[in-house]
């Protein structure tokens, strides 16, 4: 635990294998055996454009990671409180984390520079473990890492912090299955595969709802909360229609930018562009 601590850059390398293990029982005991429906069916060219991502992402995340490590330790020295790490202040740790990182994502919906990372996660039609690791190498320059200043800030270390951090990255790809329905009592508390099945739908009533990471609370709280009744359409509206990784990646950006550089637009204009929600959240 220790060890990963002090390099938290391995905690999802250290799960991965767990993660293979979970996506070859959801293929072979589920698709297999017919039990779940096509949208949660496993193609080899969308697994390897999903691993590319995964791989991309981490790379990325490793070599930014350097630059913000830096940045986290400074802002540390202005830190307004002395934390000693103990079980209370890691659930804490973890509590606090989720509640930023549901702002976080949010924002990465109802913006679109920030959407322009975040749709590779949303761009598939289907659902099964491996969308997990459609994530996008873009994320840094997004600006995911602001979320996490105030856990640094507060007094937390910041290795506690990016290992939490991914932590919570790494308990979320047990929700993106269609292989398990619900789980009681825990729906109300805990972000679950029903909430976040709804969080991919692109079904008008499922735009833009179930925000969570681990707790579902904060879009019980913060009105985003919507259960899972019609079935799921997965998706986004406008589809990429790719399974090249570079394609799936900057199709927004290339969209983006596109649309900010159409001529005799005004500052107010451009920047309305760039941070504005998405057409297709």
């Amino acid at each position: 635990m220790e060890r990963l601590v002090q390099s938290p850059e391995w905690l999802l390398i250290v799960l991965a294998p767990l993660f293979v293990v979970m996506m070859i029982l959801e293929y072979w005991l589920g698709q297999r055996a017919n039990r779940l429906p096509s949208s949660a069916s496993y193609s080899l060219k969308e697994l390897l454009c999903n691993f590319s991502l995964a791989g991309m992402h981490q790379l990325s995340d490793l070599l930014v990671g350097l630059f913000i490590a830096k940045l986290y330790l400074l802002l540390f020295g202005w830190k307004l409180f002395d934390i000693e790490m103990s079980l209370s202040m890691f659930i804490l740790l973890m509590v606090l984390q989720d509640f930023f990182y549901y702002w976080f994502h949010r924002a990465s919906h109802r913006i679109r520079w920030m959407w322009a990372a975040h749709v590779v996660h949303h761009s598939s039609e289907n659902m099964n473990f491996s969308t997990a690791f459609r994530q996008s190498l873009m994320y840094p320059l997004a600006g995911m890492w602001l979320f996490w200043i105030p856990l640094v800030i507060i007094g937390f270390d910041p290795k506690w912090v990016v290992f939490v951090v991914l932590l919570n990255l790494g308990l979320q790809f047990f929700v993106h299955t269609q292989w398990i329905k619900r789980l009681g009592p825990l729906e109300w508390v805990i972000n679950t595969p029903s909430h976040h099945r709804v969080h991919h739908g692109v079904n008008a009533q499922y735009i833009d709802k179930n925000y969570a990471g681990i707790l579902i609370i904060w879009d019980r709280m913060f009105g985003t909360f919507e259960p899972e009744v019609e079935q799921v359409r997965y998706g986004i509206s406008k589809p990429v229609n790719s399974f090249n990784p570079i394609t799936v990646t900057f199709a927004e950006w290339k969209d983006m930018f596109r649309d900010v550089s159409v001529p005799n637009q005004s500052i107010k204009q451009k920047l309305k562009v760039l941070f504005s929600p998405p057409s297709d959240s």
